[in-house]
């Protein structure tokens, strides 16, 4: 098994993702998963981007399985959140075009599971 830390950003890292939307993103993100035989290992995530730890047979088409991901997600939060997405976007928006995969071995696992984990805990400090 080939562990994949991804992070997508949104579209223009507008602060979009509201904790409710956050909760659904992590369903919905199984979900597409599961029906790619990968595993959601971890997930966390801000205002403007998500962080996923994932599992994933080493054959497999990364970069058709994060297209696959960002378009069904997208689909459904634009769908579920609609007055909520539309004070962002007026065009089918959601996540940025570009994303972020770096692979994660076994001696990293755990910083990187922390890492996720403590996404959106820390003070936010105003200037």
């Amino acid at each position: 098994m080939l562990r994949l830390h991804i992070v997508l950003l949104t579209k223009y890292r507008r602060k979009v993702i509201s904790p409710e939307i956050l909760g659904f993103l992590e369903t919905a993100f199984q979900g597409v998963l599961e029906s790619w035989n990968c595993r959601l290992e971890e997930f966390g995530g801000e205002e403007d981007h998500v962080h996923l730890l994932i599992g994933i047979h080493p054959a497999l088409n990364i970069s058709g399985l994060v297209n696959n991901l960002k378009s069904a997600t997208s689909r459904k939060v634009r769908n579920h959140f609609q007055c909520h997405v539309a004070q962002f976007y007026w065009k089918p928006y959601f996540w940025h075009r570009a994303y972020f995969v770096g692979s994660v071995g076994v001696v990293s696992l755990e910083t990187i599971r922390n890492y996720i984990e403590k996404q959106g805990t820390k003070e936010k400090t105003v200037r």
